[in-house]
């Protein structure tokens, strides 16, 4: 999920080689956001298909076009064929999330699911600290470089041949073979959405606000946000314990609370050493809020629907992802980056309360 991470530090010099393209300030950005734009669309699509074809084969294949589409950069001479790699890199990550979650539900049932979520949700935050860290050091060397990180699916190729099994299909009804949207589901599609819409400010805002408003430098503002993904990887590794004593929405609402103070934090900051305290308490919030939402969705599907949903889950999830920098880009104008981490932190206290109130009427009128 954090994959793209790994190019960022890249960005800027490979703008200035290909400086004598135009608008390359525009398609140097499309490099990062075509995969997510990509995923967003076709995981849906996607869905559908690997039910068709089989999870491992799936992933082996989609493994090996991770790879070479991915290390595409380090070789490739024009924008075109970079945008074009990169589209294909986004339908092997969107393959492999869908694959990855849906034999989560395979293997594992109720609380053993639960626990398993939060140690893969951990990975996934640990992936971005890999990332970033990897991409900016090989960024110093080269700017190709960082792309060769993506080779990295050719080691993980054989661990797929050897270990990843095919649980065996059920009896399909003529329902199940229709492509069709699940809308019992839609709810936590919705949140997944906003989750990442508020979550993915983190790796987009805070390094503005931290080299640009505070002075620090790329170093600093990379650790930060290293520490805010391992703050992430406990969060998720946390929700097991909260989902033994409280329900999926309830656990959303928290997560969105520690979500909302690590906000406010950054809101209130005035020494740039603070950003060590409250992102990784933004961090750990969104790790709660990222295992539940796709616990949530694997408890509420049949093993025919799994991979299906999975795709929708994975398709909001990357739409917000896509969207985040877009539609809060007009607020961090008008407010300057650190009031707008104070009126996002406002916005969901607001959020959360209302929530609340809106969840003990209903339940006084049950």
């Amino acid at each position: 999920m954090m994959s793209n991470v790994a190019i960022i530090t890249a960005l800027p010099r490979l703008q200035n080689y290909f400086s004598n393209v135009e608008n390359i300030e525009f398609y140097s950005r499309l490099i990062l956001t075509l995969p997510s734009l990509v995923i967003a669309f076709l995981a849906p699509f996607i869905g559908h298909l690997i039910f068709k074809f089989g999870k491992k084969r799936s992933a082996i294949i989609a493994l090996l076009i991770f790879a070479i589409a991915g290390s595409a950069g380090l070789y490739l001479e024009t924008i075109k064929e970079f945008l074009i790699s990169r589209a294909v890199f986004g339908i092997a990550v969107s393959t492999l999330m869908i694959v990855s979650t849906s034999l989560v539900g395979d293997y594992f049932k109720d609380e053993q699911r639960h626990k398993f979520m939060g140690y893969q949700s951990a990975f996934i935050a640990i992936g971005g600290v890999f990332f970033v860290f990897g991409g900016g050091f090989l960024s110093d060397i080269n700017w190709r470089l960082p792309f060769g990180i993506y080779l990295i699916g050719l080691i993980l190729l054989p661990m797929a041949l050897f270990f990843l099994y095919e649980v065996p299909k059920k009896i399909e009804t003529q329902t199940d073979i229709q492509i069709t949207f699940p809308k019992k589901l839609l709810g936590i599609y919705i949140l997944g959405f906003f989750y990442m819409l508020i979550f993915f400010i983190l790796p987009t805002q805070m390094p503005f606000l931290i080299i640009d408003h505070f002075g620090g430098n790329g170093k600093m503002a990379g650790s930060i946000i290293s520490l805010a993904f391992l703050s992430n990887a406990l969060g998720a590794i946390t929700f097991s314990k909260l989902k033994k004593k409280y329900n999926f929405s309830t656990i959303y609402l928290i997560g969105l609370s520690i979500v909302a103070c690590g906000f406010t934090g950054v809101g209130f900051v005035n020494n740039i050493y603070l950003f060590y305290i409250t992102a990784p308490i933004l961090g750990f919030g969104g790790g709660v809020m990222m295992t539940n939402i796709t616990a949530w969705m694997l408890s509420c599907t049949t093993f025919e629907k799994r991979v299906k949903a999975s795709g929708y889950l994975t398709g909001s999830l990357f739409l917000g992802q896509f969207f985040s920098p877009i539609a809060f880009h007009p607020f961090v104008v008008y407010l300057g980056v650190q009031h707008f981490f104070m009126f996002i932190g406002c916005c969901l206290v607001t959020i959360i309360l209302f929530s609340l109130l809106f969840l003990k009427y209903k339940a006084n009128n049950t």
